[in-house]
């Protein structure tokens, strides 16, 4: 049954991983406003001043983002066999830490020696995306567990 909670969850996680890919992950600009550093989940954009930017390319966040996204689309259509499901969101926990361990590493690690030390950057709403995401995920995976135990102890009713 598609209509059970955990794939409303499940659905919630593929959403804020299209958050994640379609919005901005994180920005920085510095105190005179002359330097601006950007990340999304195709590129990391250092502004130097008007003319004269460095972009590198993070082509790996969008891989993965689409990859946890396809996990959580499959996760949800397999609503028969709840060890697979669970299984899968168990993957899929591990593959946003990785995510969310990249993009704390491109932001604080990265682009913090670029310029203006002190001054952190801001996250923006892509970065909230990916946390909504495995906050869904994590509940996702709960309800799938009680599910089970539930089905488990109406079968040792029997």
């Amino acid at each position: 049954m598609l209509q059970r909670i955990q794939s409303i969850f499940l659905a919630i996680t593929v959403i804020g991983m299209g958050i994640f890919v379609s919005f901005p992950v994180w920005d920085k600009i510095s105190v005179g406003g002359e330097q601006k550093a950007s990340l999304t989940a195709l590129k990391l954009t250092h502004q130097i001043n008007a003319v004269q930017s460095e972009v590198d390319s993070v082509l790996y966040l969008l891989i993965l983002a689409i990859l946890i996204a396809a996990v959580a689309a499959f996760a949800i259509i397999k609503y028969r066999n709840r060890v697979l499901q669970s299984a899968l969101c168990a993957v899929n926990s591990i593959l946003m830490s990785t995510t969310l361990g990249l993009v704390i590493y491109l932001t604080f690690y990265k682009t913090a020696k670029l310029f203006d030390p002190q001054t952190p950057g801001n996250y923006t709403i892509g970065f909230y995306g990916l946390v909504a995401a495995m906050l869904a995920n994590v509940v996702a995976n709960r309800f799938i567990r009680k599910d089970e135990r539930t089905v488990q102890q109406s079968n040792r009713l029997r």
